[in-house]
């Protein structure tokens, strides 16, 4: 075991978030956690890098693991190269780094000096670090990262710094790695680069992640729910298995409390009249005594929460009438897609595009790109980071920055359209969600209300406080349903959808795929989550090389 880690009680204000969280981790094993939107994981994280210790309980690591973890955020980086930058996260490379360099012109005949620079020389062989600089540039090219190396990194985009974290992580050789959401902003191949460092890597990991892909390659997933931590041994699909079987029998004991509460609600009462009734003071304190216990059992099971109840679409096909039943009246609550899917539309071309090539100079991104899409179809544009995909996206929505060498683009003049973007724009960063919602309708010229708004929270299991928290302070996966909101305002018959999956949890990616497979309307996505992909089946538009 290199970890153990235990937290009884991590709370934000009264709000308590955490309170039985406990589990290890064995040498080289690999763990996947996951959870709903707003149940810890990021905090869990925080917790594990030690950024947070504002918790009650125990983080302990093996004396001697040498342990890394991804940033999310990159502060202070001033003007470093990307090189500077992953090697200063490589552990110990720093260190040995300035004695080599600073010793020989300080250490005179400084025996002691003279040793720790030779224990220095010989542990920066041992360690392969003449040679990291070239290995990491490689990598970096593997990545589609050609020629960043000696770029400053705050240059760097945002998906394109998630990926040096990686990289970072791939040569620190460490005994355990951190890792939070890794794929968000990879292309499909630098994913499965990554998952195939994955599958041979000798570290152990720990990945906070909803990419499907990823979590079918551990040993073990950790789902962090109602404030505690639940093993499953296996990958994703042992885990969804898993999870069919126990939420059943979960589910049986939150009704036989359900039913054992209407039972000691009756019994008070009886054990009340009774009392008044009796005139023997033996018989009387007899009652009293049932009448208390029987309220103290009533109220420590109603303070209890309902568990948070949850099986994938397929495990759920599968359930005997009873357990279904149960299910149906016990399942968690989940978003609310409201997708038009009228079946007398017809199937009439909304999307028409011949021959275009687009870039910008005098260099073509790609050429003789040809779409035809029609109502009830969908079409997926795959290609590299970079290679021109969001461009194509922006062409079709009517940008014109890009330079345009060849080609014709038509759309539907009547046609509306809905847009799935990865990030918020900044209008509404300052917004509390409820203005921002209002906002984005009358930006729209679309009708809204305050009923309106509150039910549209509702949908996408929003709490009230939240409808009063500005876009900024929301977590990834909230911006992401009131992007959601966002792309579904005016009752579009056109999705145009770049990873939606990234910051969704397992039930609502589970929500926005059986949605989609109702949609009647014409789908245009970017995805690079293989189960979304199989789910939506649309043809693919290779774009670049």
């Amino acid at each position: 075991m290199i970890a153990d880690i235990t937290v009884t009680e991590k709370s934000f204000g009264p709000k308590l978030l955490m309170s039985g969280i406990k589990f290890s981790i064995d040498d080289n094993e690999k763990i996947g956690v996951i959870g709903r939107n707003g149940v810890g994981k990021s905090t869990l994280f925080g917790i594990l890098t030690g950024s947070d210790k504002d918790f009650t309980g125990d983080v302990i690591y093996k004396r001697g693991t040498v342990v890394v973890a991804t940033q999310q955020e990159h502060h202070n980086i001033g003007d470093q190269t990307v090189l500077q930058y992953v090697l200063s996260g490589l552990p110990e490379y720093p260190e040995l780094s300035h004695i080599i360099e600073t010793y020989p012109e300080t250490m005179g005949d400084d025996m002691k000096k003279i040793d720790e620079y030779t224990q220095a020389l010989m542990r920066f062989d041992d360690k392969g670090f003449y040679q990291i600089e070239e290995q990491i540039e490689r990598e970096l090219n593997n990545f589609q990262l050609d020629g960043v190396a000696h770029r400053q990194f705050s240059t760097l985009s945002g998906g394109q710094k998630r990926l040096i974290e990686i990289v970072k992580i791939m040569h620190s050789d460490a005994d355990l790695a951190l890792i939070d959401e890794p794929t968000n902003h990879m292309d499909y191949v630098a994913k499965a680069q990554f998952v195939e460092w994955m599958q041979n890597a000798r570290e152990g990991m720990l990945v906070i992640t909803h990419d499907r892909d990823v979590l079918n390659e551990v040993d073990r997933i950790i789902e962090l729910k109602d404030g505690d931590s639940v093993s499953y041994k296996g990958n994703y699909s042992a885990y969804l298995k898993q999870n069919a079987v126990s939420t059943g029998t979960q589910m049986n004991d939150f009704e036989m409390v359900e039913k054992r509460i209407v039972n000691l609600k009756a019994k008070v009462i009886d054990y009340q009249r009774l009392k008044e009734k009796s005139r023997n003071p033996g018989t009387i304190q007899k009652f009293k005594r049932l009448e208390e216990n029987s309220r103290k059992e009533l109220s420590e099971l109603q303070a209890k929460e309902k568990p948070s109840f949850w099986i994938d679409k397929e495990s759920a096909a599968n359930l005997n009438y009873k357990v279904a039943a149960q299910y149906d009246k016990f399942k968690a609550q989940n978003i609310r897609m409201n997708l038009k899917n009228e079946e007398s539309r017809s199937k009439h071309v909304l999307v028409n595009v011949k021959g275009l090539s687009l870039g910008y100079g005098d260099v073509p991104l790609f050429e003789n790109i040809n779409i035809d899409l029609r109502e009830g179809e969908a079409l997926e544009i795959r290609g590299r980071n970079g290679a021109g995909k969001t461009t194509l996206i922006k062409a079709l929505l009517g940008d014109t920055t890009a330079t345009r060498f060849a080609g014709d683009v038509s759309l539907d003049n009547h046609m509306r359209i809905g847009v799935y973007e990865q990030e918020v724009s900044p209008t509404y960063f300052a917004l509390p969600l409820e203005a921002a919602i209002e906002k984005m309708y009358l930006d729209r010229n679309l009708s809204i209300s305050t009923p309106k708004i509150r039910s549209l929270l509702s949908d996408y299991l929003f709490t009230e406080g939240d409808g009063k928290t500005p876009i900024s302070r929301l977590s990834g996966g909230q911006k992401a349903r009131f992007q959601m909101i966002s792309m579904l305002a005016d009752d579009p018959q056109l999705l145009i959808l770049d990873e939606p999956t990234n910051h969704l949890d397992l039930p609502s990616i589970e929500e926005l795929e059986t949605a989609i497979s109702k949609y009647t309307g014409a789908v245009l996505y970017v995805s690079h989550d293989g189960f979304f992909r199989d789910s939506l089946n649309g043809d693919v538009l290779m774009v670049g090389k």
